[in-house]
């Protein structure tokens, strides 16, 4: 267990098992998460590769431009 992750449970370990379900249902989530991701990625690099090429061609036209979060 890495040193980050071993403070974390040990820090969780002071809490009710009430609010220890809940973060350990958030870990288990995101594992999950992660693991969905990583499968989806998996079935389709070729629709990502096209996506990217499609992208920098985009940047290189002229045809977008840089946009912060606020002007989304």
């Amino acid at each position: 267990m890495s040193p980050l992750l071993d403070r974390a449970v040990a820090e969780a370990c002071k809490l009710s098992d009430a609010e220890q379900d809940v973060i350990a249902a958030l870990i288990l989530d995101e594992i999950e998460d992660e693991r969905r991701w990583e499968e989806a990625f998996a079935r389709s690099p070729g629709k990502l590769a096209a996506l990217a090429a499609r992208a920098a061609e985009q940047v290189r036209t002229g045809r977008c431009r840089p946009a912060g979060f606020d002007e989304l």
